[in-house]
């Protein structure tokens, strides 16, 4: 009895940390980031920067002024400000991507209590709003370098119209040689990053492959262009690196399977049916907000099978 310790949960620890899974996280987005400024051109790094320092910098000064534990240092900042500046056109004037950018941190995480704490990703929320406040500039699309950085509609948005001209290839989809927002354009990149958050434990695969496998199949059934579907838009950046955020996510396998196929769903229905053409941002807000009920069906049951408490 003199070796009986009594704490509260967690009782079992690893040596994974926060900041070594973010740290993997920001690894495998590299690959999108290079092939954004190869794409797009050297301001598109600056966007990426300016996003990252801000968003470091409002978790940074809205601890220290809150006294709370500082957690830049665990780099979750860090990725909410690649995630967001993937989100946004290269052309986005850079005072816009400063306020997107304290939104995500101190509106959407730091008010809910900090990392872990908060109900909604805090990128895509962040992005949500900037759509809604700044609409012309989060839809002015440029094409990639070797076009001169001619406005162009984005592939959805050229699907959508009918505009056959204005569809690029199978090949450019899967290089990002076509116009969008800064890290979606390059499905390799995405699928590759995808990969190693797999190999490395990070992600689960049940909410990629529930949420892809839902927009296939019911774009197939629809009569559209399956790959077209897959490799256009923010699906790959968002199945992969946004609907698979711990904190928003729900925790159980099945759960994750659920989450995805409500992601597939309405992302579907926006695209084919809504007045956007694209649906993935409002696909992941949506069921952010059902994880709560998502995680009390889906979690598991005691092994005594007793009623709850």
């Amino acid at each position: 009895m003199s070796k009986l310790i009594l704490n509260v949960s967690p009782h079992i620890s690893g040596k994974r940390t926060t900041q070594k899974i973010m740290l993997d996280v920001i690894i495998a987005l590299m690959p999108a980031a290079v092939a954004s400024v190869i794409i797009f051109g050297w301001r598109s790094l600056l966007v990426i920067g300016v996003c990252v320092c801000t968003c470091a910098a409002s978790e940074f000064l809205f601890e220290k002024l809150c006294k709370r534990e500082n957690t830049v240092y665990d780099l979750s900042a860090v990725v909410t400000g690649i995630l967001l500046a993937f989100n946004l056109p290269v052309s986005i004037p850079i005072w816009q991507a400063v306020f997107g950018s304290i939104t995500a941190i101190i509106v959407v995480k730091q008010l809910f209590g900090g990392i872990g704490q908060n109900f909604a990703n805090p990128a895509i929320t962040a992005r949500i709003i900037m759509m809604t406040a700044f609409s012309g500039s989060m839809t002015a699309w440029t094409s990639p370098q070797t076009s001169d950085a001619v406005s162009s509609a984005t592939p959805l948005a050229a699907a959508s119209k009918n505009i056959t001209d204005s569809m690029p290839s199978y090949t450019d989809l899967l290089l990002g040689n076509h116009s969008g927002c800064i890290g979606e354009t390059c499905a390799l990149a995405l699928i590759a990053g995808g990969i190693y958050l797999i190999i490395k434990r990070v992600i689960s695969w049940q909410t990629p492959a529930a949420f892809i496998a839902t927009v296939a199949v019911m774009s197939l059934i629809c009569g559209r262009d399956v790959i077209y579907q897959l490799l256009s838009g923010g699906l790959l950046l968002g199945a992969v690196f946004m609907a698979t955020d711990y904190a928003t996510t729900p925790p159980t396998p099945f759960g994750k399977a659920v989450f995805g196929i409500g992601c597939g769903i309405v992302t579907i229905l926006i695209r084919f049916w809504g007045n956007l053409p694209e649906g993935v941002s409002f696909s992941i807000l949506l069921m952010n907000i059902l994880t709560p009920y998502i995680s009390k069906i889906t979690r598991s049951k005691p092994l005594t099978g007793g009623a709850e408490a």
